[in-house]
């Protein structure tokens, strides 16, 4: 943990300010084991293996707990990178552009192994918090502790430990695998300033209809309660069918005829991930297979979060025909 890291932190209980009141190692400029301590209600919490721990698996409900351990496997194992990343990235938060990250302080919602965090570093952040329930902050901080403005944090995204301090807050692919999206949504957006911003992307309800009768209950009852190794390995089987079509298929059809692509079963989306390799595609097969609880947002839910915030200047986008992205601003302009 960077030690200017406490001037965004707070007492997920209380709200009180935080102190270093145990300092163990340091590597460079980071606290590899410490302890916070609130300095209004004494309550304690650990720095360990360079992170701040604010939640643990063992205290949280059964539910955030088992989505935190099988999506902390994954991001510890699925640790590759893609140079298109960084576009599909952009995709999800659109509007927004690169440009828009510079000298702002940022919040990221579900960090994952740290891809988003350290692409916010690049693009300018002044200071970048990454948060996760699961193990994956593990893989987090060791691919960003060298990033002089970067920081990950373990915490419930329903009990943030923070200050209400940032100028950009955004959640990818995180709000509805948690047991009410609605809620960790509003946890987010408030701990971003008046005039601040919040992207959100979500699962849409809309033309999802075949993956909430047919998939989901091959998830719910099966795939996200075995053994995150054995899934591994049998979710290479509908990664072959998903490679082939999307390179032998929807690519090579959408480059001849975008009339006949656009009659193909769920165009947009396996075009889009048919630029992809092997291992990004099992890896999205993979986070279909693994987790416990997924929600599908319709646009008119979606739309309702913002009104329930009370945000303005609010964009939703339809993204690849099967999922929903949303920007606004905190307050009123």
């Amino acid at each position: 943990m960077k030690e200017k890291l406490l001037d965004l932190l707070a007492c997920p209980v209380c709200g009180g300010n935080l102190e270093l009141v145990h300092e163990g190692p340091r590597e460079d400029r980071e606290i590899i084991d410490g302890s916070l301590s609130c300095v209004k209600c004494d309550r304690e919490y650990k720095i360990e293996r360079g992170v701040p721990r604010f939640a643990a698996l063992a205290e949280v409900e059964a539910d955030k707990a088992a989505t935190a351990e099988n999506f902390g496997w994954q991001w510890t194992n699925f640790t590759q990178d893609d140079a298109r990343y960084a576009d599909q990235f952009l995709g999800w938060l659109q509007p927004v552009r690169p440009e828009f990250f510079k000298g702002k302080v940022i919040l990221e919602g579900g960090c994952g192994k740290g891809r988003h965090t350290a692409l916010a570093h690049e693009w300018g952040a002044k200071e970048i918090v990454g948060i996760d329930l699961s193990a994956a902050v593990e893989s987090a901080f060791e691919a960003t502790r060298h990033l002089p403005n970067a920081h990950i944090v373990q915490a419930d995204i329903f009990q943030l430990p923070f200050k209400r301090a940032f100028d950009y807050a955004f959640s990818v692919g995180v709000l509805h695998h948690t047991p009410d999206p609605g809620k960790a949504f509003e946890s987010l957006a408030s701990r971003v300033s008046e005039g601040g911003h919040l992207s959100a992307w979500i699962y849409g309800k809309e033309n999802n209809e075949w993956i909430t009768r047919y998939v989901d209950p091959v998830r719910t009852g099966f795939t996200s309660k075995i053994g995150q190794p054995l899934l591994y390995q049998l979710s290479k089987l509908p990664t072959v069918g998903v490679f082939l079509a999307s390179k032998l298929i929807y690519r090579p059809v959408n480059k001849v005829s975008g009339s006949i692509a656009s009659k193909l079963f769920y165009n947009d989306y396996l075009n889009h991930i048919g630029s992809f390799g092997w291992r990004e595609q099992h890896n999205i097969v993979f986070d279909h297979l693994v987790a416990p609880t997924a929600f599908y947002i319709s646009k008119q839910e979606f739309e309702g979060w913002w009104k329930e915030i009370g945000a303005s200047s609010v964009e939703i986008t339809w993204h690849n025909r099967n999922s929903w992205c949303g920007f606004g601003r905190i307050g009123k302009e």
